[in-house]
This record gives structure tokens, C-alpha cells and sequence, in this order.
């Protein structure tokens, strides 16, 4: 089973960008569906985007759609999520998540979750 850890939130100014990684460890990385999850303070966990075993397939909730890409690097254990126009309303904590079997606009599920990290949007 793969360990998860993200980096690169931050404070950003509204209309601004962010680039999320998500380091794996494990030789299994490229066994597994990579997603980002987001939690705003006080609201569920929202399913951001997320991307198949092979990088074939991405997967994107509309709120971030156009805004965003979600890719994978499988010779670096390593999944990100570019942001660009960020707006106050993207502000929260962004997870890392791994399933072996479910590629789906989900936020449950999944076999691993990272630790987060949080992603403030000023307006």
C-alpha cells in the first residue's frame, strides 16, 4: 500500500495559480486511480478531478472544470493538480487519494488518503 503526501497549497490572490503534488511511496504507485478531494471549512469533502492508473482518463467536478488539470508522473510516484483562476471559493484543505479499483467522480472510497494540504484563496 502506498503512502500519500501532498504539498504546494498556499495563499493566493483571487485569478491566481497553484500547482498540488502528491508524492507516493511504494513501488505500487502506478497501480492505482490518483484523485484530489477538497474540504472548505464547515462543507463536505467535494471529488476535484482525478486521473486513471495510465494517465488515459481524467475525471474533473464541474466547479473546477477548464480551471484545472490533474496529471501523473508513474516513473516519479507523483500525481498534481495545476490550478489557474483560483477564486475564493476553492479555498480548503486538498487531499491526495488512491484506489486500486475505483475511477469515479467520488469523494469515498478510496484505499489511501494523504495528510492535505490547505489552499487559501484571497479575494
Amino acid at each position: 500500500q502506498v503512502q500519500l503526501v501532498e504539498s504546494g497549497g498556499g495563499l493566493v490572490q483571487s485569478g491566481g495559480s497553484l500547482r498540488l503534488s502528491c508524492a507516493a511511496s511504494g513501488r505500487t504507485f502506478s497501480s492505482y486511480h490518483m484523485a484530489w478531494i477538497r474540504q472548505a471549512p464547515g462543507k463536505e469533502r467535494e471529488f476535484v478531478a482525478a486521473i486513471s492508473r495510465g494517465a488515459i482518463s481524467t475525471l474533473y467536478a464541474d466547479s473546477v472544470k477548464g480551471r484545472s488539470t490533474i496529471s501523473r508522473d508513474n516513473a516519479k510516484n507523483t500525481v498534481y493538480l495545476q490550478m489557474h483562476s483560483l477564486k475564493p471559493e476553492d479555498t480548503a484543505v486538498y487531499y491526495c487519494a488512491a484506489s486500486l479499483s475505483r475511477f469515479l467522480r467520488t469523494t469515498g472510497g478510496y484505499d489511501v488518503w494523504g495528510q492535505g494540504t490547505q489552499v487559501t484563496v484571497s479575494s
